[in-house]
């Protein structure tokens, strides 16, 4: 019988006793869609609409992640996937502790977001494409990032220099250009929701 080698794991509190603490399941809801199809847009409404519920929840995107924990990274295709690695190990970090945890990241290929489905779980996973047309994200384009990337200043530019792989199943899809931003919001939570099994 090989010896534990990680006994603490076996001293902490469980999950289903965090859980019971906080009156709520832990979950991934992870984001996926072109930049500046309204990802972060929807979770900070999806935020608010939960806390207002009660619900405990953590939003991580590209602005609190890339500024810390993955500082060091690029936009290669490596990179791409050791950012998405480490938010998904983090996350189900979160998801264990009972959170429900907004993930709102580009991650361009089916073998990202499988990857990061296998880490957290496909019981805890749900996959909300945002849908939203490259021809309307670019015309947001409320980073400048597009107009960068047509001027070849910004490369392996997902939707212009670099593809991007459409969800072929997601668990929703939204398109914000024609669903207004109070009805995408209440399409997730209604998922969420229909998720949660208060203890």
């Amino acid at each position: 019988m090989a010896e534990n080698i990680y006994p603490i794991y076996d001293k902490m509190m469980t999950r289903e006793q965090r859980e019971a603490l906080l009156h709520q399941r832990g979950m991934m809801v992870w984001f996926t869609g072109l930049s500046g199809s309204g990802k972060s847009t929807v979770a900070l409404g999806v935020e608010r609409e939960l806390y207002d519920r009660g619900i405990l929840c953590r939003i991580l995107d590209g602005d609190n992640i890339r500024a810390g924990i993955n500082n060091n990274l690029g936009f290669s295709q490596e990179d791409r996937m050791e950012n998405i690695r480490r938010i998904a190990e983090v996350g189900r970090l979160f998801v264990h502790t009972g959170v429900v945890t907004l993930a709102c990241f580009v991650s361009p290929t089916e073998d990202i977001r499988k990857m990061a489905r296998d880490i957290v779980g496909a019981e805890d996973f749900k996959e909300v494409y945002v849908s939203t047309p490259l021809a309307e994200c670019e015309r947001r384009d409320v980073k400048g990032l597009y107009a960068k990337a047509r001027q070849g200043m910004v490369k392996d530019f997902t939707g212009v220099s670099a593809p991007f792989e459409a969800p072929k199943n997601p668990d929703l899809s939204i398109d914000t250009s024609v669903l207004p931003l109070e009805d995408s919001v209440k399409a997730v939570v209604e998922m969420i929701m229909a998720s949660q099994v208060v203890k």
